[in-house]
């Protein structure tokens, strides 16, 4: 079951990663647009599309990304000072009451959504450009299919912190600088007890 877990978790970093690029192309598209609009006079037609486009992909592609890397907000004052086996439990029971319904709804209307895009070809209305917005909001269904599949892996998770009271490891990925100042913080005291 763990590598069933680890492959899961592995599939949606690497995506999440490779979506990360739309910052990139979304930062770049911004900057184009601000020179030639306020610098040229000659705005475009397509940059507030791709804007939307870039953005849109962007948070439907974090969402399986961050749950991966068990980085979504949580409010947990109290949970935390839970022993494991109970935090697991809580976790179980909240993914099939809350999680896997809403995905669920995500998948299947978003399937929907994207299959009648597809089916008139759909395009943009908010510029004269006209540009396609079908192959985006195919975007849908495929970030609420990865978000089944992780949330399938956090199932098994749960199951496994449930049996063992410790939770398993999650893949490593990037960490926020304020992790890494407190592990080497951390560190730097235990190397040097004050006296």
């Amino acid at each position: 079951m763990e590598k069933f877990v680890y492959t899961i978790e592995g599939l949606n970093t690497w995506i999440g990663r490779a979506f990360g690029w739309c910052i990139m192309i979304l930062t770049l598209s911004v900057s184009y647009e601000v020179f030639v609009r306020y610098v040229l006079n000659a705005p475009t037609v397509w940059a507030f599309d791709m804007m939307i486009q870039m953005y849109g992909a962007l948070f439907l592609m974090a969402g399986p990304y961050a749950l991966a890397q068990d980085a979504h907000v949580r409010g947990d004052v109290i949970y935390r000072l839970f022993p494991v086996k109970v935090q697991a439990r809580i976790d179980f029971l909240l993914y099939l009451i809350f999680f896997f319904p809403g995905i669920l709804a995500l998948f299947w209307y978003g399937w929907e959504i994207a299959s009648d895009s597809w089916r008139y070809k759909e395009v943009s209305f908010n510029s004269p450009a006209g540009i396609q917005i079908y192959f985006f909001k195919t975007l849908i269904p495929l970030a609420g299919f990865l978000l089944i599949l992780q949330g399938l892996a956090e199932l098994v998770r749960c199951a496994k912190a449930m049996k063992s009271g410790v939770w398993m490891e999650r893949l490593d990925d990037v960490r926020e600088t304020e992790d890494l100042l407190m592990a080497s913080d951390i560190l730097a005291e235990a190397n040097n007890p004050k006296q």
